[in-house]
């Protein structure tokens, strides 16, 4: 019971802090944080980005003051550096492109450091895999998932209904499982989100940024590991971010077959496409964020149900992907 009463006061004050932060940024438009649109924006006049800051600023204070009060602070000092880390490097590349390998290399120290704390270099069992493999895809996982939740950060309103829904599965599986520390992050981004959320909502006043989206990546990937997890928490972490990953991966692995050049700036990923044949901001949003439900729901049945219901969990990823994929090449063909 006092978890949950913690969880509601941080989440709340995490809600009133972001909402303050992002009012100050709107009110005070500073010009280096202007995003003008280009030929690959999705939109069409100038908005402030950086939105992100609130959420990162949220995050770090109350994760820290909360690991001081309860006395939990080396299970949050990691992740909080890491997070920092990416954050500072994210919002430099917010102010001044950098280069790729140098934000590649910031993400993998990063990686290396919370893989390093929390599991003494093993990464997430996985077995019958041998620690070092093991060690390598958690490796491959937080770059990975750092790197696609920022891609994902293209419409209004999608990556930040995608962080709360997710951030609301973090918060039952903290809760459920008896890890506070996981219940309480996922309560501050919830909070700070949601508050994003309602500025960024169809038609956006402000963008997140890569400040907040590589920052939210790198802690949805971080959160299993906190926890000490299993390898069933591995696939429900996966599942919780599930809409973002597959198209992230599909959109990888389908320009990788035809030779592009894959880390190029592109717009080709499943919901930039569905904006292509004239779908709404609010619509893509809409049903994006009714697939993060899905993933979020298989995810939690992974973690928690009996073995037999991981059949279910599948049946509804299973669906929910193949749904997906046709629903954006009817469109596609309607389209022509």
């Amino acid at each position: 019971m006092l978890d949950f009463i913690f969880v509601l006061l941080f989440g709340g004050a995490a809600f009133y802090g972001a909402r303050r932060i992002i009012e100050a940024l709107l009110e005070w438009q500073p010009p280096a944080l202007l995003d003008v649109p280009n030929e690959r924006s999705s939109h069409t006049e100038p908005r402030l980005r950086g939105g992100g800051i609130a959420i990162v600023l949220v995050v770090i204070v109350g994760a820290a003051i909360y690991g001081m009060v309860a006395g939990h602070w080396t299970d949050f000092a990691p992740y909080l550096l890491g997070g920092l880390i990416i954050a500072g490097v994210s919002l430099i590349d917010d102010l001044r492109s950098l280069p790729m390998a140098v934000r590649l290399g910031v993400h993998v120290g990063a990686a290396v450091l919370a893989i390093g704390s929390y599991t003494l270099g093993r990464g997430l069992p996985l077995p019958p895999l041998p620690d070092f493999i093991a060690a390598l895809i958690s490796l491959l996982w937080i770059v990975g998932l750092t790197n696609a939740f920022n891609f994902m950060d293209g419409i209004d309103g999608l990556a930040g209904a995608q962080a709360v829904i997710a951030a609301l599965a973090w918060i039952v599986l903290g809760l459920v499982l008896g890890v506070p520390e996981i219940a309480l992050v996922a309560a501050l981004i919830a909070g700070a989100a949601g508050a994003f959320l309602f500025f960024n909502r169809p038609p956006a006043l402000i963008f997140m940024g890569d400040v907040g989206a590589a920052f939210l990546g790198y802690t949805f990937a971080v959160l299993p590991l906190m926890s000490y997890g299993t390898a069933r928490l591995g696939v429900a972490a996966a599942l919780i971010l599930g809409v973002f990953v597959f198209d992230t991966g599909f959109t990888f692995l389908r320009r990788l077959s035809r030779g592009e050049k894959v880390f190029q700036a592109h717009r080709s990923h499943l919901y930039q496409r569905l904006v292509a044949t004239g779908s709404s901001h609010e619509n893509v949003t809409g049903l994006y964020a009714a697939l993060a439900t899905v993933f979020a729901a298989a995810g939690i049945t992974i973690a928690l149900a009996p073995p037999y219901w991981l059949l279910i969990a599948t049946v509804l990823t299973l669906g929910a992907t193949i749904g997906l994929w046709l629903h954006v090449r009817r469109q596609e063909l309607r389209h022509l």
